[in-house]
């Protein structure tokens, strides 16, 4: 068996709408698990990130910022909304809500641009996010840890 078929993750590319947003929502999904060991799989061993100022390239490394990631970003909760999809490429927008060991809130809002390889792998994945403190009161995102549930607004739905 070839490392293609070995590693597969559907959907494939090149995406049509309703792969492109299921391919969203597998991401989505994934990340609100919190678990890096889950999340590098949805990668190339030799993927290749911008996030921030962090440059990570391979799983390992990847799986090293998520989880230092998730240890400074405790009661993490994201949501993802497809913006464009052409081929093998999908770009979302997002916005995640998290609270730092203070008890600080932010909101973080973001763009990422995803490049996949043939097995449905994400290849790239370039983002940028920008950051915005919030009190307790202003949250929007209410679900328990995990995956938001499916009646819970999305982005649009929640004006941001």
């Amino acid at each position: 068996m070839n490392n293609i078929q070995e590693e597969a993750r559907p959907p494939f590319p090149p995406f049509t709408l309703e792969t492109a947003i299921q391919k969203v929502r597998l991401a989505e999904d994934a990340w609100n698990s919190r678990d890096p060991d889950r999340v590098v799989l949805a990668y190339t061993v030799d993927t290749i990130w911008r996030n921030r100022h962090a440059f990570p390239t391979g799983r390992e490394e990847v799986r090293e910022f998520l989880q230092r990631k998730w240890a400074a970003e405790r009661e993490y909760r994201l949501i993802k909304e497809l913006w464009a999809f052409r081929e093998n490429r999908i770009a979302v927008r997002f916005a995640y809500e998290s609270c730092d060991h203070d008890g600080n809130w932010t909101r973080s809002y973001g763009n990422e641009n995803w490049e996949f390889a043939d097995n449905g792998l994400m290849h790239r994945r370039l983002a940028s996010i920008n950051d915005v403190r919030i009190d307790a009161d202003q949250r929007l995102f209410h679900w328990s840890q995990g995956r938001r549930p499916d009646n819970h607004p999305g982005l649009s739905d929640l004006g941001l």
